[in-house]
């Protein structure tokens, strides 16, 4: 029996996973969120750690408001920078393997070809820095650990792209959508599933590693609301436009596919196209 730990556990991947757990009766899960557990004081972290013991801990805790991190840096860094920093270190002395989701937006987005685990990284954003000082605070500690770099994620839990479209697509006849930044979305469940099967994988090595996870394909923002809306069924039409016509606080990258061959390799994986990862997801929220 694994005990697995899972952080954030109310938002996207967080309750992904709760909706998998059934499915893996190997597997003794322990879901807390902030109500529970604040991450960003040292001292709650240690306290709560003190008399329990996990064999692994996903981190999906983090703080993903785009815009608002360029206002609110201090927050941002305190939650993807500071409260990962607490977690690994407690973590490594308590032996506890760490899963901890990271993003694309760690990179520039200038790039030509998908991003692999090694290219240099050069976030433009407060978010992205964020992200980006979470996973060297984790390769710098003592903790046994994988990071995953996932894009676009997605489900039908929370806030999120699908989500937004398909509110406004039901409200509006028309959506302008940015067309040129391209990248994979990722439907959080199918990442779920992965992690899980990572945990369970005897190719798992006390270690630490970078991988890329997203679902397979590349489209633009413009494209998946397209995809998007011709799933629901509703009438609203998607026009293109280019970045500089939706200026938004934050810089986003126009280039963020993600190359996938490590994990793809090193845990046998199979990653479903995008599209089809969406239909599934529209169906579920059509039935709910």
């Amino acid at each position: 029996m694994k005990n697995i730990l899972i952080t954030g556990s109310n938002g996207q991947l967080g309750s992904e996973i709760r909706d998998l757990s059934p499915e893996y009766p190997d597997y003794q899960f322990k879901f807390i969120d902030i109500d529970e557990l604040d991450l960003t004081d040292s001292e709650a972290v240690k306290g709560y750690f003190r008399q329990k013991h996990f064999d692994f801990c996903i981190n999906c805790s983090a703080y993903t408001a785009v815009d608002k991190a360029e206002d609110e840096d201090g927050k941002a860094m305190a939650v993807n920078f500071t409260a990962v920093k607490n977690l690994a270190h407690i973590l490594a002395g308590k032996k506890t393997f760490l899963i901890h989701i990271s993003t694309d937006y760690i990179f520039n987005g200038k790039n030509y070809k998908p991003y692999t685990e090694t290219d240099p990284t050069s976030p433009q954003s407060v978010y992205g820095l964020s992200k980006l000082k979470g996973e060297e605070s984790v390769l710098e500690s003592p903790v046994d650990a994988i990071i995953i770099r996932t894009s676009w994620l997605y489900s039908g839990y929370g806030n999120n792209f699908v989500k937004t479209i398909l509110r406004l697509a039901k409200e509006r006849d028309m959506l302008n959508v940015v067309a040129d930044q391209v990248g994979t979305p990722t439907y959080a469940g199918d990442l779920a599933k992965a992690i899980l099967e990572i945990i369970g994988s005897k190719n798992l090595k006390p270690d630490k590693q970078v991988y890329h996870f997203s679902n397979e394909g590349v489209t633009s923002w413009y494209d998946f609301a397209r995809a998007i809306v011709d799933e629901s069924g509703f009438g609203c039409k998607v026009m293109p436009i280019e970045t500089k016509d939706f200026p938004t606080k934050a810089s986003r990258p126009f280039y963020s596919v993600l190359n996938k061959r490590k994990i793809k390799h090193d845990f046998n994986i199979h990653i479903p196209y995008w599209r089809d990862s969406l239909s599934i997801v529209i169906n579920k929220l059509k039935n709910d």
